[in-house]
């Protein structure tokens, strides 16, 4: 049994962590305000980009004519896997669904005699993956001297991935991120980005007729590589909102069970010294009985 120093060490230990905790929480609640708005208005600028690919597409009709970005390599065999985690922890299983869902489809993949490559943005994804799939590393990018995010960054992203496409390093490329819902509730996604995948793409409208100049090809083979940038920067936009969301939902279930347990250490401290006080009681009435 715990003595009554013990007992008061612990108890203070908890509340230290109680107010750390608490702090983590309310500094999350202020970024994902922020981080939330970055990734609402995101969304309507790239569904509405990818709809027009989609279209654009849809006009090359002969494959042979397309960029390599839309008609890709011609094989199925080579995967790059991109896969975005934060650089930080202490927010819930944000990465490890990530991770997880990147294993998950790497070891599909493999079963099927496909090869595997994969480029981790973000060291908790790194790390998490590394144990059972660094055999297939091909780089990392390191993010955590940014500060706050940019179209710059994800272009640095997209150049590297670009350029090993161009080196014909891989096949397809798909990125593994975090789709934002709310605080308690962030969907682990998959998505194409190259050969850039029409059926993933915003509803086309068929209705409307343009007249495109120069032609569409000329237009894909600039926008092309664009889209790979843009829907990159949606997806670290939508991996900082899951992440504030992850951490303030993990921080307040924390802050919440530090208060139970210091509850329940204070009732165990109570106990512990009226035992100690009713022993030093009966000590004393029994010296002065035997007297």
């Amino acid at each position: 049994m715990p003595s009554l120093k013990d007992l008061k060490n612990r108890i203070g230990s908890v509340k230290s962590t109680r107010k750390i905790t608490k702090a983590m929480q309310m500094v999350a609640a202020a970024k994902l305000r922020r981080a939330q708005d970055a990734a609402e208005q995101a969304r309507p600028y790239t569904e509405r980009f990818n709809a027009v690919m989609s279209k654009l597409a849809a006009s090359v009709g002969d494959a042979a004519n397309a960029p390599r970005l839309l008609a890709g390599t011609g094989e199925d065999k080579v995967h790059l896997l991109v896969v975005m985690t934060a650089e930080r922890g202490l927010c819930g299983g944000f990465n490890a669904n990530i991770a997880k869902l990147a294993k998950t489809h790497a070891a599909e993949l493999l079963a099927k005699g496909k090869t595997v490559k994969i480029l981790t943005v973000g060291k908790k994804g790194r790390d998490a993956i590394k144990r059972d799939l660094g055999q297939y590393f091909v780089g990392h990018v390191d993010l955590s001297e940014v500060k706050r995010l940019g179209y710059a960054d994800a272009q640095g992203i997209a150049t590297e991935v670009l350029k090993r496409f161009d080196g014909g390093e891989f096949d397809v490329a798909k990125i593994f991120f975090s789709r934002f819902e709310n605080v308690v509730s962030q969907v682990p996604t998959i998505q194409q980005v190259i050969p850039f995948d029409v059926s993933e793409a915003g509803e086309v409208d068929t209705d409307s007729f343009y007249d495109y100049e120069p032609d569409e090809q000329a237009i894909l083979a600039d926008l092309l590589p664009r889209g790979v940038a843009t829907a990159i920067f949606a997806a670290l936009l939508e991996n900082g909102a899951s992440e504030q969301g992850a951490r303030m939902s993990a921080m307040d279930n924390a802050t919440r069970n530090a208060g139970e347990m210091i509850d329940k250490l204070t009732i165990e401290y109570n106990r512990s010294r009226q035992a100690v006080i009713t022993n030093e009681l009966i000590e004393i009435i029994s010296g002065a009985e035997a007297l």
